[in-house]
């Protein structure tokens, strides 16, 4: 077996650059919230994968699932010759959805495929081309996606031109001075200054922003959203990517402020780590684009239909949502307990177990301070923990352990964690 130092050798010589790394640790094995690299070394896993472990590595239901498919076929595209689980998740999702429905939905593979599908339907069904997101956010890398993320760097930096009448608009942190009315006033400002509401195809937001820092959207501001796209015919976009499936303490975050999007971008802990994506939306929306106008070879595969199933069944026996609840609030404790003790905890920030702490100089958010972020992701993996950090300043770190991990791995990781801060801040 090569260890760390040599595949970071081969990795180096093979991979573009561009295609970053958080740990030279090459993963050979994992179960539930562990990680074992190829040198046998075992690593609590704080980072799910971004998201895309709600229900854990290996879940032996989810195992069992993609077992059973690879028995029947791995492809055929649902295009050509169309299948039972395609159809079957598409129910039990609609079903799902947030609001009166009936509701439809597609399936493709990755989140930034979701997001451009989204922006394409919301387009044929307004006949308008513009769309307005927000600052912070993160929507994916593919043209479009990458124009809706609201951070340059390293998202949009030397890629070239990009999509056409896409407007950003301050995304509300209270923490940095932007409180709802703020920016709800900015989208004003952009109607009044740079392109009249009517030619506006979409809007679309993150209920709780994943990549800018975990700011979660007040209620009140979603729900002046929702008026304002009822009023100006907009259609409503709410990126779940990285939010839904149990991770917030609800199936979607937008649950906590009862506000429902028309259409909503779905992907990561979807299938428990398999690559699939979708979009829910209001039935006569999705219906707009023509026949043909949708859909991709590989876009739901019957290996992430298979999976995505048996993750919805396991949410639902091991009653996820109130274990993201609790998690949430021991996380939430401890670490306003260290605030109280390290003034580089700037703010502790988060709806359900989707927490994050920002790391500042001195508790001043005008100072953050991603060095100290990127020191501490370093020392938490050196004593066996993986962590990840965000932002939009680079200086956030964010929590997104799988929700089925135990309350002994927890608590050890959460050890660990403190001792990589006693470490860094020493």
């Amino acid at each position: 077996m090569p260890t760390n130092e040599e595949l970071a050798r081969r990795r180096a010589a093979a991979v573009p650059r561009g295609v970053s790394n958080v740990l030279q640790i090459y993963a050979e094995r994992a179960r539930n919230a562990e990680i074992w690299d190829v040198e046998g070394r075992r690593y609590i896993d704080f980072a799910g994968g971004i998201a895309a472990l709600n229900t854990g590595h290996l879940h032996p239901h989810l195992q069992t699932a993609l077992a059973n498919q690879l028995q029947q076929f791995t492809h055929t595209c649902f295009q050509v010759t169309p299948y039972e689980s395609y159809v079957a998740l598409a129910e039990r999702l609609n079903a799902l959805a947030p609001g009166a429905g009936p509701h439809k939905t597609l399936f493709v593979s990755t989140g930034a495929e979701a997001v451009e599908n989204a922006i394409k339907i919301a387009r044929s069904h307004t006949g308008r081309n513009a769309v307005i997101a927000f600052g912070g956010s993160a929507h994916g890398r593919t043209l479009g996606a990458m124009t809706l993320t609201g951070k340059v760097q390293p998202y949009k930096a030397g890629f070239g031109t990009l999509l056409p009448e896409v407007f950003h608009a301050p995304f509300p942190m209270a923490y940095h001075g932007i409180d709802a009315s703020s920016a709800l006033a900015a989208l004003e400002h952009i109607f009044k200054f740079a392109i009249e509401p009517q030619r506006v195809a979409a809007l679309i937001v993150e209920p709780v922003q994943g990549e800018g820092g975990f700011y979660v959207a007040p209620a009140e501001f979603l729900q002046a959203l929702r008026e304002l796209c009822d009023r100006h015919g907009i259609v409503l976009i709410f990126d779940e990517i990285q939010s839904g499936f149990a991770r917030t303490g609800k199936m979607f975050a937008c649950e906590h402020a009862a506000v429902a999007p028309d259409l909503l971008t779905i992907a990561k802990s979807l299938a428990g780590g398999v690559p699939l994506a979708g979009v829910i939306g209001r039935a006569h929306i999705m219906d707009a684009p023509q026949v043909g106008g949708l859909g991709g070879t590989y876009a739901g595969s019957p290996l992430g239909c298979a999976a995505a199933l048996a993750v919805l069944e396991v949410i639902e026996r091991e009653n996820l949502c109130e274990r993201a609840l609790r998690l949430g609030e021991v996380i939430t404790a401890r670490l306003r307990d260290w605030q109280s003790r390290w003034p580089c905890i700037g703010e502790v920030r988060g709806l359900g177990a989707m927490v994050a702490m920002e790391l500042v100089r001195e508790r001043r958010a005008d100072q953050p301070d991603a060095e100290l972020a990127r020191a501490l992701v370093q020392a938490a993996a050196r004593r066996g923990l993986v962590l990840l950090s965000c932002g939009i300043y680079s200086n956030v770190i964010r929590f997104l352990m799988p929700l089925t991990i135990s309350d002994a791995e927890l608590a050890e990781g959460l050890a660990i964690l403190e001792a990589a801060l006693e470490d860094v801040t020493r």
